[in-house]
């Protein structure tokens, strides 16, 4: 048997609850992973409260998509896994039915990587989906080059953590923007160049201040809503802005300055791409190796304690990473 997180209507932390389910048999091209940790993140808050983007069933939905684990069987016809291999799944499209909150999870084969050596499960679970979100929107969308100034909202969330070592790995120059200066110098002391609070000023005059006035080649948006086309003014003309998440989930509003690029992306426009997830792991593990990319962990949830975990991401104070772990 399998314990399983599943929800059964949209609402409060409390709605989630654990059922025990027969474990699946892999078929072919299939792997099943017994799940070490598990990484909690915005979309499962989003999903858990109504707000995901696209239908999901109810009820009896699942939830969760990343996490880490040893791989414990195997369908036909899988080649590059063996059992006992520690690894990370990528990409789970389907979170209402094969969400990773669970003991075990069956995935295709082609939806996972091997875990980086030396890389704890807590660590691998705070991972894939912050990072891979980061280099795809900063390398992959944007084409992020050495030398490029990047302005980083939420800067102090998983993802936004993920981008400032990213920035720093590719030799560009990240700016971290915050609600409060109380993260200053943790900020800082993660890799930003600069960091600026909306509770001090105007964050877009500090980053085209910061420039002398030239403005940031890149700005990496996890907030969106009708604060775009004021921040969007500290883009260069010619510069661009990715939008990575909606925490704001008012309409936003459109930039006029131009010319300006701006892109909306999507994680699963890259991580169900095989071709860019060798080139997504091969950056990640060299990272890694270096000692440039350093998974944030906030906090560490069991997962009988899910409610707890989600009650702590909902409080939006958390730094870094949430984890569930098996």
């Amino acid at each position: 048997m399998s314990r399983v997180v599943i929800f059964d209507r949209t609402g409060q932390p409390d709605v989630l609850h654990i059922v025990d389910e027969p474990a699946k048999e892999p078929s072919a091209g299939e792997v099943r992973v017994r799940i070490e940790a598990i990484g909690v993140n915005r979309l499962d808050h989003m999903m858990r409260t109504g707000a995901f983007p696209r239908p999901f069933r109810l009820p009896h939905a699942r939830i969760g998509c990343e996490g880490t684990g040893i791989v414990d069987a195997l369908g036909s016809e899988v080649d590059g896994f063996a059992e006992g291999d520690p690894v990370i799944i990528t990409a789970v499209p389907a979170m209402d039915v094969d969400g990773t909150y669970a003991d075990q999870v069956v995935v295709p084969a082609d939806r996972l990587i091997r875990r980086p050596e030396g890389l704890t499960a807590v660590d691998g679970a705070a991972l894939w989906v912050s990072y891979s979100t980061a280099y795809g929107a900063l390398v992959e969308k944007a084409g992020m080059r050495p030398g490029d100034t990047v302005l980083i909202t939420a800067a102090s969330s998983s993802v936004g953590l993920a981008a400032l070592q990213v920035a720093r790995q590719i030799g560009a120059v990240p700016l971290a923007t915050t609600r409060t200066s109380a993260k200053r110098e943790l900020l800082l002391e993660a890799g930003a160049a600069a960091v600026f609070a909306s509770e001090e000023g105007d964050v877009a005059a500090a980053a085209r201040e910061f420039t002398g006035g030239a403005g940031v080649d890149i700005i990496m948006d996890a907030v969106a809503g009708p604060g775009v086309a004021a921040l969007a003014t500290a883009a260069k003309p010619g510069g661009c802005v990715v939008l990575v998440g909606w925490m704001d989930a008012r309409p936003a509003s459109m930039p006029t300055n131009a010319p300006l690029t701006i892109y909306r992306y999507m994680s699963f426009e890259h991580t169900l791409d095989p071709i860019v997830v060798r080139r997504m792991a091969a950056f990640l593990d060299a990272g890694l190796r270096l000692g440039a990319l350093r998974p944030r962990v906030d906090s560490v949830f069991a997962l009988e304690d899910v409610v707890a975990a989600h009650r702590r991401l909902d409080e939006g104070a958390h730094v870094g990473k949430i984890v569930l772990t098996t």
